[in-house]
């Protein structure tokens, strides 16, 4: 079918994009250099749903030049930048996603990717799998296996594999080392603070930023909201986490009491109404809050919109509530994902981490799906190895390695 796109035009600025991402992303490069030769993906169909942006057209590029034939969707309806989706239609790969799309629209646009009937998925946020598995089931025959990229995807998928209803294996791309260590502590942390700056233009410094949930995203955050001068307060249900904050350095307590200080919140849990109308009662006046998880459930907009008595954008992708006392509370960027809803995302040179590890494992699913099982994968410890080691000769860093005696000498313990 016709790709669907906003505008064809716009394909010069969407590949400027993806050209200065390319210029920074070596490892998918250096693929680039083997997929052309190899063509690991020769007459397999392809589906990605992951945040349609420059360094995901670099992975769907990618895998069309190792023989796919790749059909491109996005994960998030604010995330889409319809100039970089101009370039792919424009360079042959088949699209369908615009900016702001509405639930149907994004819905249908899913749908629409899943119409090659993929061997392979690449998912970000479990949309693809989830409808394969409910409306689209004619489909599962096709499928061989796919990959995740995120927390939450990978939540979802557990509970489908404990469940006993998951039909083909899939790689948790976002439980490999280079992934979560770097992509959601480094990555996150960065890109978090590009949306809220860019879209806020207010200083982080002597503010009380209080960031809810201390996994490797909200590490990651609460590290950069430090280094820019906050006073940062850490919200969370799990004790060993809290106890990691409270040693890192952080405040402590929990939202009912930091909602009462705090000037600026992000949620990144992956969990569901982490704040809600009971804490937004005890707000400040100007509270700013936003949202660093996949999907826009963690801060309770449509609570916050049944409390208001006005509601007025106060700036491009900030919208103002006013409650009946007169407190004005802003959320940006609806209350999706800041860093890409209000942003460009994750760095290029996380990026090309992180869909090192996608493309490899895509393949690693390719050659292997028939002796998978119906379950999460880990991605195998060789694919995480390989790409550390990449991001190491991209630096030009070289590193030991154990000597036979020193191997025997470990074995011996094990």
């Amino acid at each position: 079918m016709k790709s669907v796109i906003r505008d064809i035009s716009l394909a010069k600025s969407g590949k400027q994009k993806i050209n200065w991402v390319r210029k920074n992303m070596p490892l998918l490069r250096s693929l680039e250099e083997e997929f052309s030769k190899t063509k690991p993906f020769d007459g397999i169909r392809i589906t990605v749903s992951v945040h349609l942006e420059a360094k995901t057209a670099y992975l769907a590029k990618l895998l069309a030049i190792g023989g796919g034939e790749v059909s491109v969707t996005g994960s998030n309806p604010l995330s889409t930048q319809d100039d970089v989706a101009a370039a792919l239609v424009e360079d042959g790969l088949d699209v369908y996603a615009w900016y702001n799309a509405t639930e149907k629209e994004f819905k249908e646009h899913l749908n629409l990717a899943l119409g090659c009937k993929p061997n392979i998925i690449i998912d970000d946020g479990g949309d693809l799998v989830h409808l394969l598995h409910t409306e689209r089931t004619e489909l599962l025959p096709h499928v061989m296996g796919g990959c995740e990229e995120t927390t939450t995807g990978v939540i979802r998928l557990k509970a489908m594999e404990k469940e006993g209803v998951l039909k083909f294996p899939m790689v948790a791309v976002n439980n490999a080392y280079c992934k979560y260590l770097f992509d959601n502590r480094y990555g996150t942390g960065q890109s978090v603070w590009d949306g809220i700056n860019r879209t806020t233009n207010l200083i982080v410094a002597g503010k009380n930023v209080v960031v809810v949930g201390y996994g490797w995203c909200g590490k990651g955050i609460a590290l950069r909201a430090k280094g820019l001068g906050a006073s940062v307060i850490v919200c969370e249900v799990d004790p060993i986490k809290a106890a990691e904050a409270v040693m890192d350095g952080f405040k402590v307590m929990t939202m009912e009491d930091a909602a009462k200080i705090g000037d600026l919140f992000i949620t990144v849990t992956g969990c569901t109404r982490v704040i809600h109308r009971d804490h937004f009662k005890l707000m400040k006046d100007g509270a700013i809050l936003c949202n660093a998880g996949h999907f826009d459930v963690e801060v309770s907009v449509k609570e916050l919109e049944e409390m208001a008595v006005r509601k007025e954008e106060q700036r491009k992708n900030i919208m103002g509530y006013m409650l009946e006392d007169g407190r004005w509370i802003n959320i940006l960027a609806e209350g999706r994902l800041v860093n890409l809803a209000a942003g460009d995302g994750h760095p290029a040179e996380i990026m090309d981490m992180s869909f090192a590890l996608q493309a490899l494992s895509a393949e690693y699913v390719l050659k292997n799906y028939s002796n998978l099982g119906k379950k999460v994968l880990d991605v195998p410890e060789e694919i995480d190895r390989r790409v550390a080691l990449m991001k190491l000769k991209s630096w030009g860093v070289t590193i030991d390695e154990l000597t036979e005696e020193q191997k025997k000498y470990l074995d011996s313990w094990c």
